[in-house]
């Protein structure tokens, strides 16, 4: 190409878009078994929990409040596995992280599907959670970073998708396999054996670097990879843990991201259940509803993947932030009503679900660039992730206290716009040697 491939969003080679594919199934399975999924597999964990109770609308409430509640402890707990994950990223790379911990978050959604007490389900879905957000996001990220240093906004644009695919999908697809073997036992064990499926096919064929398979870095031209990338530093980026724990960026883009999943995951993790509980629908136009909802951030993913390159990350999450606050107020001013400002805000938050998942990866490889990622992600994915994991407990906390998810809503909505002043205070290149080395 003309331009040796430097603004093409499409010309990544077969073997980067199989790393595109990759990091797509593996958000696909993150977003389904660990948020929205929930909708479908807490009622009926529940169930399965309460036994001789399940007839009691009462005790089946309290009980599903709980396994949220513990959702949002095993997101914590999975803080701890994250700083593990990060350590094995960087000594045996991200292809057999990635594959490795998929596999093992297969297994253990099998054995959540299957819990008939709490502290089962409990221990399962902390390796759950601990395992396919490192394989997507510490392992993955590391990929993302190191393929595509510059168009990370449009790829993360791609990658999301998954979490769309998983948001319009997964809630049917398991809610069908519930139907098909009569329970959750049968009904997670296609899943399970899938994603096992995915991290082998990972093993197999993935690559940590372009290089290994002949390519520059965004498969641009050698040409253009001598001018404008550096290639110079070294592998590490010279950064030790507790150096970056003292770096403010470090901390900014950490919490900033971290505040924006708080808002999508908080969302989509019950957004069937409030649709029922608060808008009275039946399930079946609830998770129609969803099912739009994911299809429109689909385009929503690719468009905010493609401002984020057009304009950088900071400006696009200050704009994401201020898009995201007003669907949660359209929605909430929606008053229990399924009129125009509910679809609109169905419209608005459609476009926004993708978005704040590319940022996790995106805002970090803007401010630190692709040398010495691993360490990076490393230190910052457990601290996203701890952030992140606030969404369960608020959504838990409404659910037991309060009984709908309105003022949960209204809480996201002040998250979001406190976030767009945080971001501001991003200095959004200030470590990147790439962009440093475009810059001469």
């Amino acid at each position: 190409m003309k331009d040796g491939n430097q603004n093409s969003v499409v010309n990544f080679g077969a073997a980067g878009w199989g790393t595109i594919l990759y990091c797509l199934l593996m958000f696909f399975f993150y977003v389904g078994m660990v948020n929205d999924g929930t909708n479908a597999l807490a009622p009926a964990v529940a169930a399965n929990v309460a036994g001789s109770g399940a007839s009691d609308p009462a005790v089946l409430q309290q009980i599903q409040g709980t396994i949220l509640n513990l959702n949002g402890i095993a997101g914590m707990v999975g803080v701890i596995g994250f700083i593990f994950v990060g350590q094995v990223n960087q000594k045996i790379g991200a292809r057999l992280t990635s594959a490795i911990f998929t596999m093992l978050a297969g297994l253990a959604y099998i054995v959540c599907g299957n819990a008939t007490s709490l502290p089962v389900y409990f221990i399962s879905m902390c390796v759950v959670v601990t395992g396919i957000m490192s394989a997507g996001y510490i392992a993955g990220g590391t990929l993302v970073a190191t393929w595509f240093p510059k168009k990370k906004g449009i790829v993360m644009g791609y990658t999301t998708m998954g979490h769309n695919f998983a948001s319009a999908f997964y809630v049917a697809i398991l809610t069908g396999l519930i139907s098909l073997f009569g329970n959750i036992k049968g009904g997670c064990v296609p899943i399970g054996i899938a994603c096992i499926l995915v991290g082998l096919a990972g093993a197999l064929l993935i690559r940590n670097t372009p290089q290994e398979r002949g390519l520059n870095p965004d498969n641009v031209s050698d040409e253009v990879y001598r001018r404008e990338y550096d290639t110079t530093s070294s592998d590490d980026g010279g950064w030790t843990v507790g150096k970056l724990l003292k770096t403010k960026e470090l901390w900014l883009a950490a919490v900033t991201t971290g505040m924006f999943q708080i808002c999508s995951v908080g969302v989509m993790s019950q957004l069937v259940t409030r649709n029922i509980r608060d808008f009275g629908m039946e399930q079946g136009k609830a998770l129609t509803i969803m099912t739009i909802i994911a299809l429109i951030g689909v385009a929503g993913s690719w468009l905010i993947g493609v401002i984020d390159d057009k304009i950088g990350t900071k400006r696009t999450m200050q704009l994401f932030g201020l898009w995201y606050c007003a669907a949660l107020i359209v929605n909430v001013l929606a008053n229990e009503k399924v009129g125009f400002l509910f679809y609109l805000s169905i419209f608005m938050i459609g476009m926004g679900i993708g978005g704040s998942a590319n940022f996790t990866t995106s805002l970090p490889t803007s401010i630190f660039g692709r040398q010495g990622f691993d360490k990076v992600n490393s230190v910052i994915f457990p601290i996203q992730g701890l952030v992140t994991a606030c969404c369960f407990l608020v959504n838990g906390i409404v659910t037991s206290v309060i009984g709908n998810l309105k003022m949960a809503y209204i809480i996201f909505a002040v998250v979001a716009i406190l976030n767009v002043l945080l971001v501001t205070m991003v200095n959004e290149h200030k470590y990147n040697k790439d962009w440093q080395a475009a810059q001469k």
